[in-house]
């Protein structure tokens, strides 16, 4: 006898997606730092009912993504400057690990691949797309990072991109950018060199200036 598969738009399905969705449109800076969100509007984007927009957001709460008062609201973070120095700490800590892990196994296809996301990059900047900028700035570091073979350590990198996430909406507007982050040139060609003490630098520079500007 079949066991039918289970459909789609069952409970569990349904809050993954909420999820899955509302988690990316945070790391990719969609939300504003501050902004606040209801139940009724998150079931009311995903189609979905009170129940699986509620899960979402008790999961988006415990990993820092979201905040809840003691009132009830609902609320991307507005981080302190203390709060952001740590985070900068964090990444500076964990990607430049990821990176040195990832030189090894690096090729000429991931030279490559990490070139053309560049590119993307700068057409996000070209078109003033803060979100697209966001995005394939992320690309950009995990195609690198997935070549540590270290899941465990890029899972707490993406944690953290995602508690970053409004912030670094903010930050690209007070940039201003008018190219492609110029410590990613240095990251392509350290790895292309083999130059590890390079590649760390080269990283730390780039997950942190931006975050230092932002908090000072």
């Amino acid at each position: 006898m079949l066991i039918n598969p289970r459909p789609e738009t069952s409970p569990s399905s349904a809050h993954d997606r909420v999820y899955r969705g509302l988690r990316t449109r945070i790391m990719h800076g969609e939300i504003g730092p501050g902004q606040a969100l209801t139940l009724r509007g998150i079931g009311k984007e995903f189609e979905v009912s009170m129940t699986p927009a509620r899960e979402a957001v008790r999961r988006l709460v415990a990993e820092g993504a979201l905040t809840l008062s003691t009132s009830g609201r609902v609320a991307t973070p507005e981080l302190s400057n203390e709060r952001i120095e740590e985070l900068a700490a964090l990444r500076s800590l964990i990607e430049v690990e990821l990176a040195s892990r990832a030189m090894p196994r690096a090729h000429m296809a991931l030279i490559e691949r990490l070139q053309t996301i560049n590119g993307a990059i700068s057409e996000a900047v070209a078109h003033k797309d803060a979100v697209a900028y966001i995005r394939t700035n992320l690309e950009f570091h995990r195609t690198l990072y997935l070549r540590a073979q270290a899941p465990a350590m890029l899972a707490m990198a993406e944690t953290v991109w995602l508690q970053l996430g409004p912030t670094m909406r903010a930050l690209y507007g007070r940039l201003r950018r008018t190219e492609p982050p110029h410590f990613h040139r240095l990251i392509i060609a350290a790895l292309r060199a083999g130059d590890e003490p390079g590649l760390r630098l080269a990283v730390r520079s780039d997950v942190t200036q931006g975050l230092k500007m932002l908090a000072s």
